[in-house]
């Protein structure tokens, strides 16, 4: 497949923003689509990035979107149900209305972002939804040639997982931690983002499905332990009970910034792990988060304490 440009649903997300830039350096006209344009202001610097603002769930805006593009990558997801916004209709509907859309703009590949634990049963409506999408891509007849992603959690200079405990090992010496034992084995978002890059155009990962790991698994209690050791804080770390926890999440999903609903809660109660190793065909392995965090994690820190000697010199 030869492949020139692409439109990415959801670009101007924390891992859309990575394949646009990796796609750029490829040499790849890229259309970003976007309900908010604030967002895509970082992307404005690359050289062949076009913005789109619209909605998504909008069939006539996607079938505008996907006009001359030869594959389409679609992120859009949510951790959280909102107002106007369910885990079915963002996961599992506008998976549909995209291979539509492609189908009716002659796209010849659609790259799709899923998640690891995917499943009918799956335990959250948020699992359960992501495998709804990996059905409609799937089950369409005359889709384009097509390729799932299922990556455990991404972590990244500005993603909302580590960055998010970062903050609550700044701000409290004691953390209650639900789900304290649930099993991760993170990835690196540029890693994401060069699966992706890599698969544009390769006729071997058609129909496939891959799920995207970091070299090691580790438990939520270790990651919020290594996250503090980064840091250089020493923190009690207090693993709650499945009740407590429970109450802990019903209590913060009603809180503003929404840290934990009880959906993400059951989504932790099965390991979010890789069984096999990562994907031979993207030629690369990925890189182990300790060798990623303490770079970003630290430098925010620094500029943290940089800020606080400003404000105590007066400037």
């Amino acid at each position: 497949m030869d492949i020139g440009a692409i439109c990415i649903l959801g670009g101007s997300g924390f891992v859309g923003r990575s394949i646009a830039d990796q796609a750029c350096a490829r040499g790849l006209r890229v259309r970003v689509l976007s309900r908010s344009r604030t967002r895509t202001r970082p992307l404005t610097v690359l050289p062949t990035v076009e913005i789109m603002v619209g909605d998504p769930r909008d069939e006539a805006t996607l079938g505008r979107a996907l006009e001359g593009m030869d594959a389409a990558v679609n992120l859009v997801g949510i951790l959280h149900e909102g107002a106007g916004r369910s885990f079915s209709a963002v996961h599992a509907e506008l998976a549909r209305k995209v291979v539509r859309a492609c189908q009716a703009s002659g796209v010849g590949q659609l790259l799709h972002m899923s998640a690891l634990g995917a499943a009918e049963d799956a335990p959250s409506a948020y699992l359960r939804s992501k495998a709804g999408g990996e059905a409609a891509v799937r089950e369409a007849v005359d889709a384009p040639h097509w390729t799932i992603f299922r990556p455990s959690v991404v972590f990244g200079q500005d993603d909302r997982f580590l960055n998010l405990f970062a903050t609550l090992v700044r701000l409290f010496s004691v953390i209650p931690l639900g789900a304290a034992h649930a099993r991760f084995r993170p990835i690196w978002v540029e890693d994401v983002a060069r699966c992706f890059v890599r698969a544009l155009g390769d006729a071997r990962v058609s129909g496939r499905s891959y799920d995207l790991c970091g070299p090691r698994a580790y438990s939520l209690g270790e990651l919020v332990e290594f996250v503090a050791r980064t840091l250089g804080r020493r923190r009690w770390i207090v693993p709650l009970p499945d009740a407590l926890a429970r109450m802990q999440a019903a209590v913060l999903e009603h809180l503003p910034g929404q840290l934990m609903t009880r959906d993400n809660l059951r989504s932790m109660s099965v390991d979010n792990v890789c069984t096999g190793a990562f994907p031979e065909v993207f030629g690369f392995a990925p890189a182990a988060l300790e060798a990623v965090v303490p770079e970003y994690l630290a430098d925010v820190s620094a500029r943290a304490r940089y800020a606080r000697f400003r404000d105590h010199a007066g400037r």
